[in-house]
């Protein structure tokens, strides 16, 4: 299995240990942050720094909407996704329509300035438990999840933008927050798979989902040893054998608490790829990150690209000005407002 790493920077712009960094062929993307953005201008100069430095590097970013939204000053202020289904409840149809356009709005700006991916949509529902989660989350119907994440993935797509589904099989029903600690979800298998599993089954089913980010929880029920992201029964026996999932699946953010607990860097690296991980991501510490490319180096793993996460290109210059962006923001402009 080919694997590769996704990495970040420090500041606004690429420094030279930055470019020293980004040029080791083991990294693949680049995920940006807050500190990151300062300005429209300064992003797509970012942005195009860095395709210089290799045209073949991904940059992703969290742009979920609510409080999980990296680049706001300048940017449109997307609502957290539990507006839209509260829409969903008091008009289906309605709701389904502004989550299509919240999926091609979001996916565009970014787009525009030279970002590939948003790391969106958050199928974990809403069981009114996880803070980390709360109303990121679409619903607590898994159902209203889907429809509602369907067609946001669709306005996505209309724009050129791949998605990536988290936090697989389900990070809603844990109070714990995995940044800064190792949640356990003591549920019955019966119960996760006949609620949490059911939005990632029916849109991986309709070969929808490019990617997929497990969750650093551990499942005891099903698997007492490992997060589902370390865990061979999650991703290889139940995502891609029993679900038939093709696409990439990244490791979640390997310097959080829920993956520090399984070791140093390089051991995490190694228990990600163990368990089926694709995609190595790491942030927020370089040194971790370096070592864990040294790792991916010195196994001599075969590398994977990710360009087939790359973003199309927009075909309009303005896209502001634009008819679609007029008229999508028209119709989500009462979930703006909320």
């Amino acid at each position: 299995m080919s694997i590769c790493v996704m990495a970040d920077i420090a500041g606004l712009t690429l420094a030279s240990e930055d470019k020293e960094f980004l040029l080791q062929p083991e990294i693949a993307g680049l995920i940006l942050f807050g500190r990151n953005y300062e300005s429209q201008n300064q992003l797509k100069s970012l942005c195009k720094s860095i395709k210089e430095l290799r045209s073949d590097l991904i940059i992703a970013v969290d742009q979920e909407g609510g409080r999980v939204q990296r680049f706001r000053e300048g940017f449109l202020r997307l609502p957290a996704m539990a507006t839209l289904g509260n829409s969903y409840i008091k008009n289906e149809v309605l709701a389904l329509k502004q989550a299509y356009e919240l999926g091609w709005l979001m996916a565009a700006e970014l787009i525009h300035h030279g970002i590939d991916i948003s790391f969106a949509p958050v199928l974990d529902l809403d069981f009114g438990r996880s803070s980390v989660i709360g109303n990121r989350a679409f619903a607590h119907s898994p159902g209203a999840v889907y429809q509602l994440t369907d067609q946001l993935i669709k306005g996505m797509k209309s724009a050129g933008m791949c998605a990536t589904a988290k936090h697989f099989p389900g990070h809603g029903y844990v109070e714990a927050d995995s940044h800064l600690e190792l949640p356990t979800d003591t549920r019955a298998q019966a119960e996760i798979f006949e609620k949490d599993l059911q939005p990632f089954k029916q849109l991986i089913a309709e070969n929808k989902l490019s990617a997929i980010m497990p969750a650093h929880v551990i499942y005891p029920n099903i698997d007492a040893v490992y997060t589902a992201g370390f865990s061979k029964i999650w991703l290889q026996d139940i995502l891609r054998d029993q679900l038939g999932f093709d696409g990439l699946i990244y490791s979640d953010d390997l310097s959080m608490e829920g993956a520090a607990a399984s070791g140093a860097p390089s051991v995490r690296a190694e228990k990600a790829k163990a368990a089926g991980c694709n995609v190595l991501l790491i942030c927020n510490k370089r040194e971790a990150a370096q070592e864990i490319v040294d790792t991916v180096r010195n196994k001599q793993w075969p590398l994977t690209s990710l360009e087939k996460m790359k973003a199309t290109p927009l075909v309009m210059q303005d896209l502001y000005g634009s008819s679609e962006w007029k008229q999508a923001l028209t119709i989500v402009q009462p979930l703006l407002q909320s």
